[in-house]
């Protein structure tokens, strides 16, 4: 079987303001294929800054109900190591969503390229700093003076 891409992403939330709505989006994009969830992990730091780890599947908390379907057959790659140090980026009282995925989009490319003998050079993310200030001058230049 052919994997895409890994990657991860933790999405904060001031204290413990989640309430699941974000499920809908990521939803869209797992039923659409574009990319499958690996792993889905809720983390906070309470409010002495301890680490705290919350399985989604493992709660009945109705913030995590849209999150079940998504889960389901996960294949959970995080350590509690991985996990513990995850946390402890997040400033005291704030809370994460960490969605390990697969970009399935890109296993048939991969495919096609291992059959023409081709291999990858680099692969990088773009740190969302960077994109906030491309995409704030691409609008300065778009706006008429």
């Amino acid at each position: 079987m052919t994997l895409g891409p890994l990657e991860y992403t933790v999405i904060g939330f001031e204290g413990d303001n989640f309430d699941g709505s974000i499920a809908r989006e990521i939803a869209k994009v797992v039923e659409n294929g574009t990319i499958a969830l690996v792993d889905v992990v809720f983390i906070g730091r309470d409010g002495s800054g301890n680490p705290v780890i919350l399985e989604l599947d493992n709660k009945d908390d109705p913030r995590f109900a849209g999150f079940q379907n998504l889960v389901a057959g996960r294949m959970g790659l995080f350590t509690p190591e991985d996990l513990m140090e995850i946390a402890e980026t997040l400033p005291a009282g704030a809370s994460g969503l960490i969605l390990l995925f697969e970009h399935r989009w890109a296993v048939a490319i991969k495919e096609a390229m291992a059959d023409a003998g081709g291999f990858l050079v680099a692969r990088t993310v773009i740190p969302p700093e960077v994109v906030e200030e491309v995409s704030a001058e691409l609008d300065a230049q778009a706006t008429p003076a």
